[in-house]
């Protein structure tokens, strides 16, 4: 494993290139849970730019500058006004900017297909290592690190998790990479419309002192990326849609669909008429995990495992949020068996019950969900607790590689230390797109080391290329 030693060279606090038109934009039944969350850290690997690095810090700083006047909300602070309620406030403070470097890593060191688990480096490539959100009150709620390797760079972006969910996060940081390329127009502004279902007049009472993480954050872990190819996640959608046959999807698979669920729109009034009975690859993909995660547990037959998996609520509200509405507007999915029905079963049995909780996940629910908060609210209590967990984060979806600072697109993506535990995956395409998926997985070492023994999962594991 490559040794760990990033020295920071220089900080300093980038501030909008205009001021905000926007004075605070309340957090949202949605925004609020996250505020116990650490910041949400993600990032890429590149190699160097075809100019000086000191002018590609001058680059990224302006960029930044500019990125911000689009999405001032990330260059604000949070505020709780005198009746509870937990607002940003848009008043320009600026965001953090880190120089580092890291000169005795190269990029074949720390990314390469001989490496098993994700090198720890990575964790220092990033800003507020442990920092929980409720922390923006004080904090800038975001911040960049520019690693300089010695032949490479890897970028990473730090935000604050009760301001963005993945969606936000990555239309973001692919802004500020658009900007940076040189593009005078933005591909699509963020939308900051508060007039949603998930504002709402119910109030937070945070404990004395602020929100607690509810995990511990220094349990020994292991942390892989397995990779998996169009064709391998055709055979396993093939084999949960077939009750357990092997085998190649026909020419009718329709990959690239909304992930984790089935629904397609097919007009602008947002009717749909996808088929709601077909198992989807990622649904087969998070089945095959859950099995074979509950086998490396060892878990007694009669023990309840969890599913957790979140969905963006943006398309299944009727009418629709705008796709690029700015927050958190996401809720949790559990799907929850016995282990014993979970080995017992073949496969088709646990994606179908992933599945049928997705699909049901429709406008009703999704109010449903707000009111339930509503009569209870709570922070989002992150963890294993019962040690026979998943939660699944992230999503193929996200345009992780739709970014280019200028000098071609990343070689990876990889994330920080924030929010990780024993059951944690984060979902993520593969590099090559075409429906192919990286699973970032996070789980116990004795449980990691049953999972790579575990053929019926390894079989489907490719090479990444």
């Amino acid at each position: 494993m490559p040794s760990s030693s990033t020295t920071i060279i220089s900080k300093c606090t980038i501030y909008p290139h205009q001021k905000s038109s926007i004075k605070t934009l309340k957090l949202s039944v949605s925004d609020l849970p996250m505020l116990s969350c650490h910041y949400i850290q993600k990032g890429v690997l590149l190699p160097l730019p075809p100019y000086s690095f000191d002018d590609l810090i001058l680059f990224l700083k302006h960029s930044l500058s500019i990125a911000l006047s689009h999405f001032p909300a990330l260059a604000g602070r949070f505020i709780t006004d005198d009746d509870g309620y937990v607002h940003i406030l848009c008043n320009d403070a600026g965001v953090d900017f880190i120089h580092a470097k890291a000169k005795h890593l190269a990029i074949t060191t720390i990314y390469n297909p001989e490496l098993v688990d994700v090198p720890n480096c990575f964790k220092e490539f990033f800003a507020y290592d442990n920092t929980i959100s409720y922390s923006g009150h004080n904090n800038p709620l975001s911040a960049v690190q520019v690693t300089e390797l010695a032949d490479g760079v890897f970028i990473g972006c730090t935000v604050n998790h009760a301001v963005t969910d993945g969606t936000s996060f990555w239309h973001f940081f692919n802004t500020f990479a658009e900007i940076c390329k040189g593009v005078k127009k933005i591909t699509k502004s963020p939308d900051f419309t508060r007039d949603t279902v998930f504002n709402s007049p119910a109030v937070l009472r945070v404990p004395a002192g602020g929100p607690k993480i509810t995990f511990d954050a220094d349990e020994p872990l292991r942390e892989r990326v397995f990779h998996f190819s169009r064709e391998s996640i055709q055979r396993l959608k093939l084999r949960a849609n077939n009750g357990g046959l092997n085998g190649f999807a026909d020419s009718t698979e329709v990959l690239g669909k909304q992930v984790n669920d089935s629904w397609k729109t097919v007009n602008g009034n947002g009717v749909s008429n996808a088929r709601t009975d077909e198992i989807s690859s990622f649904q087969s993909l998070s089945a095959q995990l859950w099995r074979s995660v509950t086998r490396a547990r060892k878990l007694d037959s009669s023990k309840t495992s969890t599913f957790r998996m979140a969905v963006n609520c943006r398309h299944r509200l009727n009418p629709k949020m705008d796709s690029h509405y700015f927050g958190n507007a996401i809720q949790s999915i559990p799907t929850i068996a016995e282990a014993g029905e979970i080995l017992s079963r073949d496969l088709r049995w646990c994606a179908d019950l992933l599945h049928k909780n997705v699909v049901a996940h429709d406008d009703a629910m999704v109010r449903r969900g707000v009111e339930d908060w509503e009569k209870a609210p709570r922070l989002f209590p992150l963890g294993n607790f019962d040690g026979a967990s998943i939660t699944m984060g992230s999503s193929p979806r996200f345009p992780m590689y739709n970014n280019d600072f200028g000098w071609g697109r990343p070689l990876a993506v990889r994330s920080g230390k924030a929010n990780k535990f024993d059951g944690k995956i984060s979902a993520f395409p593969g590099r090559e797109g075409n429906g192919s998926v990286d699973l970032e997985v996070v789980l116990a070492p004795e449980t990691m080391a049953g999972l790579e023994n575990d053929m019926e999962f390894m079989q489907y594991v490719t090479p990444i290329v």
